[in-house]
C-alpha cells in the first residue's frame, strides 16, 4: 500500500474494462453473428490485453513522467486514433491545447480525460492519476466493432461499440471517470482486483466516475442518476446503462444482455469463480453504501462523501488485500476524523448497515 509520505505499493497495473465480461459472455452466445462476432472478438482482445499486462507487470511498465515545464494544474493530453487497429497508441491526432476538430469522439475523449483531471485537481488536491502531472493519453477507434474501453496501466483505450448493443465508449463521461480513476487506484492502495478487494477496485470507479459526471454538470447528489454509463447502450436495448449506484440490479432486464445481476446488500452477494471472483458484479454493494452515504447528506456529493472516500483511497491504511468490513471501518474512521461525530460519521455508519457489512 501506499502513505503520502511512507512505503510505496508495486503500482501493479491491472487490466480494467468498463463493460464486465457476464455481459460479454452472454452476448457471444447469442445466435445473431452480429451480436456474437463482436462480443466474441472483443473477448479474445480483451483476454490478449490482459495477457499483455500480466508481462508488463514482470517486466516494469515504462516510467511516464509529465513534460519539464509543464504547469501542474493543467492537464497535459495526447489523444490518438487507432483507425480501426489494434495498434496502441496510434496516430496523434489532439494534443494539449489544440482546437477541437471534426472527429466528436476525439473531443470527446479530450474533454473526458479533463474533466477527470480537473475533479481530482478542484475537489482533492491531486496533479493526474499519479499525484505527480503524469500525462494523460487516450487511444479512439481502437479495432473493428470493439464493445469494450479500458485503461491497460499506462493510458485509455476506448472501442466504437458495435451500434447494436453498445455505441461509442466516449458518449459517457462517466466511462472515462470510472477507468482513468483504476489509474489512480493503481498508484494509490494498489487494491487487489480479486474477491472483495477488487469489487472495492470496481467500485471506487464507479464512485468516482460518478462524481466526475456530477462535478461536470454541476448536480447535487439529488439531481444526480447514479448510473454508470448512462448513454452507452444503443436503442434497441431494454435498460439504461451498465450499472445503477441508486438500485444495483436495476440498469438493465434485456432478452439478449440478460438481467443485471447486481446486489446492494450483502444478502445478495454473489459467490462466483467468474470475473475475478464477480468483481463487477458485488461491487453493487460498496457503490449503494455511497450513494446512501451521500444522499444523506446532501449537496455535491464530492465534497463530503466524496472526500471520505478519498481520505481512505489515499490515506495509506487500506490493505492491498482489503475486505468490504475493512474498507468500511476506514470510512468510518475517516469521517470522525474529518467531521468529528456529527452527520458525517452518522451517515456513513447508517449507510454501511443498511447494505449489511458490518465495520469492524
Amino acid at each position: 500500500m501506499t502513505t503520502h509520505g511512507g512505503h510505496q505499493p508495486s503500482h501493479q497495473p491491472v487490466f480494467c474494462t468498463i463493460v464486465p465480461p457476464h455481459i460479454l459472455d452472454h452476448l457471444a452466445r447469442h445466435e445473431d453473428p452480429a451480436l456474437s462476432g463482436p462480443a466474441r472478438r472483443s473477448l479474445q482482445r480483451d483476454a490478449f490485453e490482459r495477457t499483455q499486462r500480466r508481462l508488463t507487470t514482470v517486466i516494469g511498465a515504462p516510467a511516464v513522467a509529465a513534460p519539464p515545464g509543464a504547469p501542474a494544474d493543467q492537464p497535459h493530453r495526447t489523444i490518438y486514433d487507432a483507425r480501426h487497429t489494434q495498434d496502441l497508441p496510434g496516430t496523434k491526432v489532439r494534443e494539449e491545447g489544440a482546437e477541437p476538430g471534426s472527429d466528436a469522439t476525439v473531443n470527446r475523449a479530450y474533454a473526458g480525460l479533463g474533466a477527470t483531471f480537473e475533479l481530482y485537481l478542484k475537489a482533492y488536491g491531486r496533479h493526474s492519476i499519479d499525484g505527480n502531472g503524469l500525462p494523460l493519453d487516450a487511444t479512439v477507434h481502437y479495432d473493428e466493432n470493439y464493445d469494450n474501453a479500458f485503461w491497460n496501466g499506462e493510458q485509455m483505450v476506448f472501442g466504437d461499440g458495435d451500434n447494436e448493443i453498445f455505441l461509442d465508449f466516449t458518449i459517457p463521461v462517466d466511462v472515462i471517470g470510472h477507468e482513468l480513476t483504476h489509474g489512480v487506484t493503481q498508484h494509490t492502495a494498489n487494491l487487489e482486483y480479486f474477491g472483495q478487494s477488487g469489487a472495492l477496485n470496481e467500485s471506487l470507479s464507479d464512485v468516482f466516475g460518478s462524481l466526475i459526471k456530477q462535478y461536470t454538470l454541476g448536480q447535487t447528489a439529488a439531481e444526480a442518476d447514479w448510473l454508470i454509463g448512462a448513454g452507452l447502450l444503443a436503442p434497441r436495448v431494454t435498460g439504461v446503462a451498465l450499472r445503477s449506484m441508486k438500485a444495483p440490479g436495476t440498469a438493465y432486464d434485456d432478452d439478449v444482455l440478460g438481467k443485471d445481476p447486481q446486489p446492494g446488500t450483502m444478502d445478495g452477494y454473489v459467490r462466483t469463480g467468474r470475473d475475478n471472483g464477480g468483481v463487477h458484479i458485488n461491487s453493487g454493494i460498496p457503490n449503494h453504501a455511497f450513494y446512501l452515504v451521500a444522499t444523506a447528506l446532501g449537496g455535491h456529493a464530492w465534497e463530503k462523501a466524496g472526500q471520505v472516500w478519498y481520505d481512505v483511497l489515499t490515506g495509506g491504511e487500506l490493505k492491498e488485500d482489503a475486505l468490504f468490513a475493512d474498507f468500511a471501518t476506514l470510512t468510518v474512521k475517516a469521517a470522525r476524523e474529518r467531521y468529528g461525530a456529527g452527520d458525517e460519521l452518522q451517515a456513513v455508519q447508517k449507510a454501511w448497515e443498511q447494505v449489511g457489512v458490518r465495520t469492524l
